[in-house]
């Protein structure tokens, strides 16, 4: 029996779905349902709960699970050791990420990387942020990069960056040629906010409810983009990170005011299964990720996580 039947199966008890184990081994569904019978065959034991509508496994399915774990974990192990015996980075990389990050914060990293090591693919996908945790845990993504990063179960966390939360406004609007805003400025202002579950949100809202402020957005946004475009044609003002509007700054289509007295930061993540096995591709990536980029490359200074003593 090869490895990798070892490998679908604990993918698929992972996952508990036929078809994302089958695209996280670039098989067919068909394929992945031969595998189990297979195994099942030569082990001459059922391995999954069939009367139920629910995945289940049996007790002999819940061993083969533990173990067929240890046996992927110490193939991969021996994989990437040799592979960094022999130098080599390869391979692909699955990234998950929220919106805002990887269309605004994750560009110049991957670019710095991907010169480094031009034979690694880096596939992006583009989640929400629950999203984004999902696949990390049931393994389709690689790594994952989201906004107010929150410990979860079996999975391991690290600060990637601060961003500056500023005050957008259309250069139409009365307030574009201030210097600078106090939150209380806001009051009375149409809001154009993102949707009440993005982790964003619930920070601005706080943010709002500490100055005593009762905000209720005239239109709520899944994403940044939106946000944005409804802001250019003056039907509102938002509080967004500073390194989402560069672009629209520096053109002339956005007026982006910072907030007197406090600073308000939104932090970001990167997130990975906790006990898994890195390739020698993933810890590179990683650690392009952790390392100052130059500030020029975002625009404007956004403060990077502190370095651990």
């Amino acid at each position: 029996m090869q490895v990798e039947s070892f490998k679908v199966f604990r993918d698929l008890v992972d996952s508990q779905s036929f078809s994302k184990a089958a695209a996280l081994n670039f098989i067919t569904q068909s394929a992945v349902s031969q595998q189990i019978r297979a195994m099942e065959e030569r082990f001459r034991v059922p391995l999954i709960e069939r009367s139920n509508k629910r995945f289940g496994l049996t007790r002999e399915g819940q061993l083969l699970y533990e173990t067929s774990k240890k046996i992927v974990f110490e193939y991969d192990s021996l994989q990437h050791q040799l592979e960094e015996m022999r130098n080599v980075v390869s391979g692909t990389i699955r990234v998950s990420t929220i919106y805002s990050i990887g269309l605004h914060e994750l560009p110049p990293y991957l670019k710095i990387f991907l010169k480094e090591f031009p034979n690694v693919h880096v596939h992006i996908e583009y989640r929400r942020s629950n999203q984004v945790y999902d696949e990390v845990i049931e393994g389709t993504s690689d790594i994952g990069l989201v906004a107010f990063p929150a410990p979860k179960k079996a999975i391991k966390v690290e600060p990637f960056r601060k961003d500056r939360l500023v005050a957008i406004f259309s250069p139409h609007h009365n307030m574009a040629k201030k210097k600078d805003v106090a939150i209380s400025d806001l009051r009375g202002e149409k809001f154009i906010g993102f949707e009440p579950d993005i982790p964003t949100r619930k920070a601005v809202d706080k943010i709002f409810r500490d100055a005593g402020l009762d905000m209720k957005p005239v239109m709520e946004f899944d994403n940044i983009e939106t946000v944005k475009r409804a802001v250019e044609i003056d039907a509102g003002v938002s509080i967004v990170p500073y390194a989402t509007v560069a672009q629209e700054v520096r053109n002339g289509s956005l007026i982006a005011i910072e907030f007197k007295g406090e600073q308000y930061y939104r932090p970001l993540g990167i997130i990975y299964k906790s006990g898994r096995v890195l390739s020698p591709a993933m810890k590179r990536f990683l650690k392009t990720l952790r390392d100052p980029i130059v500030e020029a490359e975002l625009g404007m200074p956004v403060a990077a996580p502190e370095k651990k003593a």
